[in-house]
């Protein structure tokens, strides 16, 4: 039986890269899908049009399977609430929401203007925001659902440019455990990836030197965003019942469960401290177990598999 039989599946920012790859594999294993996608261009905007996503419905609809467009805004709160009553108007319910929605606007912090900053948090942060509270209440009454949303190793690492990326990228690790912790005893299930995929998002990120070039190169040749769906549709699967509030990395072949904030270290001075105390005791005492400024690729440094 397929994964994801008689469900009802809303894929955000489905029209293209992984967003099209869940859209496409959800169906493929039984889903019934609501393909977002607002239609814009890589930097948001007002480029809009629904064509994207209802190629995608014609592709699946060729396929054998059943699918209906929707070219709303996740930025938007109505936009949001729109997609999930289409869902359960066309479909009769909804069970999933699968998000990987989203834009960039790559720019060092001292040069980042606040629209910039604006844009990304709005569809990032506030998009993830508006398509979990349009559906919360619908899975709490019925008491099955899954969010799986999008984080990245830029929030949880860091890369150099993507101020306002990392900070959106980390609020859905937030969001996403509250979620998670409050919706066990109504089954309600949430979960982040943070995808390794060549997508036009990636594409866009200037490459300066040759070190830059070679990790491209990898990641357009290794690493694809069909790869990503495969973990996105499992999480979203009634079969992983039994998994929430999980961080996973999508790598090529791998999947990584990702750590959470945990304590590290911790010194104690029963007298108490002083900044001096701390800058002379506590800090060095701590120093080996510090983490270093490397981006992500410091982290993840070696070929995909």
């Amino acid at each position: 039986m397929a994964e994801l039989e008689g469900k009802v599946v809303l894929v955000t920012g489905a029209a293209r890269g992984i967003g099209k790859e869940c859209a496409l594999l959800a169906a493929a294993e039984g889903a019934k899908v609501v393909v977002n996608d607002l239609g814009g261009g890589l930097g948001g905007g007002d480029e809009g049009a629904a064509a994207p996503a209802q190629e995608v419905v014609d592709e699946i609809k060729a396929a054998g399977g059943e699918a209906v467009a929707n070219s709303d805004s996740v930025s938007e709160a109505s936009g949001a609430k729109n997609m999930i009553e289409q869902a359960v108007d066309t479909f009769g319910g909804l069970h999933s929401i699968i998000s990987p929605a989203g834009i960039l606007r790559d720019k060092m912090f001292h040069k980042m203007s606040d629209d910039d900053w604006a844009a990304v948090i709005d569809v990032h942060l506030n998009g993830s925001y508006n398509v979990t509270r349009a559906a919360i209440n619908h899975f709490r009454d019925q008491e099955d659902g899954s969010f799986v949303l999008f984080t990245s190793t830029s929030g949880l690492i860091g890369n150099i440019g993507q101020a306002n990326y990392a900070a959106a990228k980390m609020g859905i690790m937030g969001l996403s455990r509250i979620i998670a912790m409050e919706g066990i005893r109504k089954n309600v299930r949430s979960n982040i990836i943070a995808p390794f995929a060549w997508t036009r998002m990636i594409a866009s990120i200037p490459v300066k030197d040759e070190a830059s070039a070679q990790r491209v190169d990898r990641m357009k040749n290794a690493m694809r965003a069909d790869q990503i769906a495969q973990l996105a549709v499992a999480l979203a699967a009634p079969r992983a019942k039994d998994v929430t509030g999980q961080v996973f990395v999508s790598r090529g072949n791998e999947v990584v469960l990702m750590s959470q904030p945990r304590p590290v270290r911790s010194v104690a001075r029963m007298e108490g401290w002083s900044p001096a105390t701390i800058i002379d005791q506590a800090f060095p005492s701590m120093s080996a177990d510090m983490y270093d400024a490397g981006a992500s690729a410091s982290v993840f440094p070696y070929e995909p598999i």
